[in-house]
């Protein structure tokens, strides 16, 4: 099979494309062919060997892919070969064939195309588990959006707009913006175009209830001071490549919850409120009330520019890789 290869770590220009022998089936696992993949964040970190998990050489980057089933282990009673699957994993998305175990993978809803069923997953899950469990936003609140043009960021101004939020996106291009209005956001900020504390200020002087945050770095600081009194704050990422350092007193004078989202760790201690949001989200994903924005497709050959785009904070939304051609 055709498969990306990460042979050496470094830029996303280590990944290239080679033949492969494919992977052996184990018990309880199952075979699916690749139609679509979508790239994130976390894989340019991992080829370049800076993720806080780090993947021996050689190894096939991706994390997030959608196709068909075609075989599975004899163990397996679900899914059936035939079905057509979403599914995640650490790595090994960047290829023709993955082999992972039956509960890495989830139907996907009649009506939704490989391409949406594979950007859907990872970004649209954290934001949810995020708005929902991690912050709690209600209808009416006030919601900043940091990267609101990426997609984490861009999955929450849907959402959270969904959820009953007024939300307010900022982003570092026009281009990003108007995805992010075109997905419910309300207010606009480029933090590119001056002093984001002070362009929060200007569209919510009587502060944000909360915000998300999947970028760190300086942007961080003025998104928190741009909290009312009993502000909520959840850090999710750090996409800009740099973790804050917030002033603790800016915490003690406003009242400022400062919380925190991660997969693993959610899901270990809150078991029955992660299940619950899985099926919340699954319902508003088949009833199309959400759907990720896809920015940008690549062919599995140019998987390395795919990669480069979303490394460099130009994409819009999700990146897509087409393995196969439906």
């Amino acid at each position: 099979m055709r498969a990306a290869i990460c042979r050496e770590y470094g830029g996303p220009e280590m990944v290239g494309v080679e033949e492969v022998a494919a992977s052996e089936l184990g018990p309880g696992q199952v075979r699916v062919a690749v139609h679509a993949a979508a790239i994130n964040f976390p894989d340019v970190l991992l080829v370049a060997n800076e993720y806080q998990i780090h993947l021996p050489l050689p190894f096939v980057p991706g994390s997030e892919f959608a196709g068909i089933v075609t075989e599975i282990a004899p163990d397996v009673v679900a899914p059936a070969v035939g079905a057509r699957v979403v599914g995640s994993g650490l790595h090994g998305a960047f290829a023709e064939e993955v082999v992972v175990g039956a509960g890495a993978v989830q139907p996907v809803p009649d009506g939704i195309d490989f391409h949406h069923a594979a950007a859907f997953g990872i970004a649209h899950r954290t934001a949810f588990h995020t708005l929902r469990s991690v912050a709690r936003i209600q209808p009416g609140e006030e919601l900043v959006v940091l990267g609101a043009g990426g997609g984490v960021g861009l999955a929450a101004v849907q959402l959270g707009a969904v959820l009953g939020a007024t939300v307010t996106a900022v982003a570092s291009s026009p281009e990003k913006l108007d995805a992010a209005a075109a997905h419910g956001a309300r207010r606009l900020v480029n933090h590119r175009a001056g002093p984001l504390r002070a362009a929060l200020r200007e569209v919510l002087p009587d502060g944000a209830d909360v915000v998300i945050d999947p970028v760190g770095g300086n942007l961080a600081e003025p998104a928190l001071r741009s909290l009312g009194w009993g502000g909520r704050f959840v850090t999710v990422g750090y996409a800009a490549g740099d973790i804050p350092r917030i002033p603790l007193n800016l915490v003690l004078l406003k009242g400022i919850t400062v919380l925190g989202f991660e997969f693993g760790g959610f899901l270990t201690h809150h078991t029955d409120e992660f299940l619950r949001n899985e099926h919340e989200l699954t319902e508003l994903w088949a009833d199309g009330r959400v759907r990720p924005h896809i920015g940008a497709t690549f062919p599995l050959d140019d998987v390395a520019d795919a990669l480069a785009l979303v490394g460099a904070g130009r994409a819009i939304g999700k990146v897509d890789v087409e393995v196969i051609s439906d």
